[in-house]
């Protein structure tokens, strides 16, 4: 067992709060096996605490007499868990004269526990069977089974699509006359069921031809609200596809939604997104990765608001992961999506790459990104340098935009914010003008951002042909 000092409460706190999932309490003299099935039920759960030398009915405290008789105790207890469980050593404290011991269970451990071939785990203050759906959720959970390497029913490889397999292949580099089998056997996207090779839920994922047919909720939903709640007023686009293709479709929509933000670079003032596309890729990248893709019912979230934006992703943190160690942990839950994801460039294959998200966004003077667990998803937060408003700060040299906040209330992309900014610092703006600003757009994908701006009654069109120019309505 390894030594731990830190300690969650006193004896008598933990006493005050009374038993439950995470606390129970035993006598000196408890049976060996019952004290393993109280640990394993709390290893399959949150983890916990187990008192010895109280009271189990009124709660008192009695104490141990033998203390090194009652550490040993519990080091039996744990060896006849199977696995055997690795807790931390036990401590003795002295509450009104007696001795008390206490063992902590640490939650997050990264194995599936039972007692003589019995799953449990804590519900209420008892310990219990573990149901078979419970525990074949545990076990994706902890990364002991894998969702994406089963086979769903009625599948073939016909099911995959030739065009996705033929990109993968290229993307390998491999011989011409290499079968496209024998790698994504390899890659563990094909598996042998009843004789014949059929795709998993991975291969249907990277490379199938309707994914959702298999899996409904693997999908992506992106969001624009003008303000900073949700609100009737929205750009909202449902992204489908194979898991490559939902993620160049995502990013087409955060770089066409991001606002546009002044900042000055080196000697130049240039303009960049709000948040820095690098960062939102990898937040995206990670959500598609590691998500889970056993949860039905909901697919990734990408909210954009106008001080923060939001990624929500099906699932609780995977494995040993947790809120402390997650920015330097390596663990994945679908390791055959992130491998294939990393064969096409998308992802490093090693890490989750949330530690490069921190150091991006700092490199822009931005807030830190936030991480929570909160209803059986995992969320990430980016934030402005100042909350509902146009600019944010460079490292270097920060240029304050104009205030567009009367114009929350329209449906405006990237593109016609920055056109609106320069309205409002020269007083009008031509079709010329407006391609200097953004180069790398088509010349009809403006005049359609100018039209759209007039139809929503933001701006009017002033002259005809050569020397059409807009300004504000």
């Amino acid at each position: 067992m390894d030594h731990s000092t830190t300690q969650p409460a006193t004896i008598l706190e933990l006493l005050d709060q009374g038993p439950g999932t995470r606390l129970h309490w035993f006598p000196e003299r408890v049976a060996v096996t019952q004290l393993a099935e109280t640990l394993v039920g709390m290893a399959n759960s949150e983890g916990g605490v187990v008192l010895l030398g109280i009271s189990p009915r009124s709660g008192r405290v009695q104490g141990v007499r033998d203390s090194a008789g009652v550490i040993d105790l519990i080091f039996q207890a744990a060896l006849l868990a199977e696995p055997s469980l690795i807790l931390p050593l036990p401590q003795i404290e002295t509450v009104d004269g007696a001795q008390v011991v206490r063992v902590s269970v640490p939650p997050g451990l990264p194995q599936v526990y039972n007692h003589e071939g019995r799953y449990l785990q804590r519900l209420g203050i008892q310990t219990v069977p573990i149901t078979p759906p419970q525990l074949r959720q545990l076990l994706m959970e902890r990364g002991i089974l894998q969702f994406e390497s089963q086979i769903p029913p009625n599948v073939s490889r016909d099911d995959l699509d030739p065009d996705q397999l033929a990109a993968y292949l290229a993307a390998l580099n491999l011989p011409e006359n290499e079968p496209f089998e024998d790698v994504l056997v390899r890659r563990g996207c094909l598996r042998v069921e009843s004789g014949d090779l059929k795709p998993t839920y991975a291969a249907l994922l990277l490379f199938g031809r309707e994914p959702q047919q298999w899996l409904p909720s693997a999908t992506i939903l992106a969001a624009r609200f003008p303000g900073v709640t949700f609100s009737d007023e929205f750009i909202k686009h449902n992204i489908r596809g194979t898991l490559p293709d939902q993620l160049r479709q995502t990013e087409v929509f955060a770089r066409d939604q991001l606002r546009a933000v002044a900042r000055i670079i080196g000697l130049e003032r240039q303009e960049t997104p709000e948040y820095p596309l690098a960062a939102v890729r990898e937040l995206l990248v990670n959500a598609v990765a590691h998500r889970d893709y056993n949860q039905q019912g909901d697919g990734i979230h990408l909210h954009i608001f106008a001080d923060r934006l939001e990624i929500h992703s099906p699932g609780v943190l995977p494995g040993p992961v947790n809120l402390l160690n997650l920015l330097d942990a390596r663990f994945s839950r679908n390791p055959v999506v992130a491998q294939v994801l990393s064969d096409l460039g998308f992802v490093e294959r090693l890490g989750y790459g949330l530690n490069r998200v921190v150091g991006t966004m700092r490199q822009y003077s931005l807030p830190d990104p936030e991480f929570v667990e909160v209803g059986g998803s995992f969320r990430v937060t980016l934030r402005n340098a100042v909350a509902g408003t146009f600019a944010a700060q460079s490292p270097i040299e920060s240029v304050q935009s104009p205030d567009l906040g009367r114009f929350n209330q329209y449906l405006l992309n990237s593109r016609q914010e920055a056109a609106l900014s320069y309205i409002v610092l020269r007083g009008r703006i031509n079709n010329r003008t407006y391609q200097t600003l953004c180069p790398d757009v088509s010349a009809e994908t403006l005049r359609r951002d100018l039209v759209d701006l007039v139809k929503q009654g933001v701006l009017i069109k002033v002259g005809d042909k050569k020397s059409t120019y807009y300004i504000l309505k």
